[in-house]
């Protein structure tokens, strides 16, 4: 399984600023792989040491941070010879240990010739519990699940992905209904590597939705873990209303629908959990669409999205029959399905700064937001070929923004004001829109 974020890793292996590396991202995202395959790939050894499963692991930063002991440690741990530069160290699931973060900082600034990697599932949980986290002394990097062209890559269409990276419209159009397909499964298998794979060797959608299941059990384990008994059962009443939440025709999260008086107060703490645990991408409404967007945001105000469509599919009950049918599935819960698949491309591609615009009285609204070379992008999802764009009218008449994107079935079509992107193809929106500039 071919991820994009292998490049980075080994650009961050050769370059002269090189840092630890922190790699976050939620459990089950395939960090642990990542790691093990780039070591295997660009190491002649690997030290792997996991913070949960060998607590004697603990021992080694309770009396100081001494390198030279640490790395003499882990070498008697892993029976590995730990060389400079030729030899890769994984600190995994670091969490259960969180003084371990500090020790990154002696590693960088007296003994940068190790190449040393940590990752943790719940980093961002530790962050807010009064863990210090070494600013300025260490690289990071996040893992996503699988995209689109990921998914695809997986299904040994190398070939495809090459094209549409390419911006290669027409050779790209003309594979629109393969590309179609393999969008219907991944609605429904979405990009965690446990389902991706549990189909890949199965074809079984039975034993993928048992997958899904599987780490949806783990998340839940994970809550009442890691939070306390009040905290855990407002994460999971969130948590479960999400995909009643997104099935709205208006997606902004209420509060009310939570259980009857809740207030705000009650579970910003939850949402803040479920985010640091990486499990949620919350999007804020903006008032005034003016840079910088972060500067106009109404934190009281916002949508809720989960970190990947297939769980979503799974937790909102979709059928597989589905996907035999001709387009349904993207107009399943009055298109919510495809704006997660929306926000979570667009996540992939390193665009993490996402907000949606609404007017004050809410009668019209743009579904994202995102800020590109120093202008505002509007971002209009469709579901099926919708070529409707009456919201994005009215917002360019008011605001004027140089180019706005609707996102559909449709093919490519530029007409000036309004630049169509096809669904599979958004992840690319940064480089057409560049191309189409020049």
């Amino acid at each position: 399984m071919r991820r994009d974020l292998m490049t980075k890793l080994v650009e961050w292996k050769n370059s002269n600023n090189r840092k630890p590396l922190i790699l976050g991202g939620a459990r089950q995202v395939g960090k642990t792989w990542l790691m093990k395959e780039f070591g295997k790939q660009e190491y002649e050894n690997v030290a792997y040491v996991n913070f949960e499963d060998n607590e004697n692991l603990s021992q080694l930063f309770n009396n100081g941070y001494n390198v030279k002991l640490a790395i003499e440690w882990i070498s008697a741990q892993t029976g590995e010879d730990i060389n400079p530069g030729k030899t890769l160290i994984i600190l995994d699931e670091i969490q259960a240990f969180p003084k371990t973060l500090t020790s990154l900082k002696y590693f960088n600034e007296n003994a940068p010739e190790y190449h040393v990697i940590a990752a943790g599932s719940l980093l961002g949980v530790s962050f807010h519990q009064g863990v210090s986290f070494p600013v300025g002394k260490v690289n990071r990097l996040t893992l996503e699940p699988l995209s689109f062209c990921e998914f695809l890559r997986a299904f040994g269409e190398d070939k495809l992905v090459e094209q549409m990276e390419a911006n290669n419209l027409q050779l790209v159009t003309m594979f629109r209904n393969t590309l179609e397909n393999y969008l219907k499964k991944y609605y429904l298998i979405g990009g965690m590597p446990a389902a991706v794979m549990t189909y890949l060797n199965t074809k079984s959608w039975r034993q993928t939705k048992n997958a899904q299941k599987e780490l949806l059990n783990d998340y839940l384990n994970d809550f009442s873990k890691y939070a306390d008994i009040t905290t855990t059962k407002r994460i999971n009443l969130v948590w479960e209303n999400i995909p009643n939440q997104l099935a709205k025709e208006n997606r902004k999260f209420v509060f009310g629908a939570l259980k009857g008086g809740a207030r705000a107060s009650e579970f910003e703490l939850a949402i803040q959990w479920l985010s640091d645990a990486g499990l949620i991408r919350v999007v804020n409404r903006v008032g005034k669409p003016s840079l910088p967007l972060v500067g106009y945001q109404k934190m009281n105000s916002f949508k809720i999205y989960l970190l990947d469509i297939g769980l979503l599919s799974y937790m909102s009950n979709l059928d597989e029959s589905i996907v035999l049918e001709k387009n349904d599935i993207f107009t399943e819960f009055k298109g919510a399905l495809t704006e997660q698949f929306v926000c979570q491309e667009l996540h992939a591609g390193g665009l993490d700064e996402l907000f949606y615009w609404s007017n004050d009285n809410h009668q019209g609204e743009i579904d994202f937001l995102m800020q590109l070379h120093g202008s505002i992008v509007p971002i209009e999802v469709k579901a099926e070929e919708n070529l409707q764009a009456k919201s994005l009218k009215a917002f360019r008449d008011k605001f004027h923004p140089p180019v706005s994107v609707r996102t559909s079935l449709s093919d490519y079509r530029d007409e000036g004001w309004l630049v169509n992107i096809p669904l599979y193809m958004i992840s690319q929106i940064e480089k057409l829109l560049e191309g189409r500039e020049g």
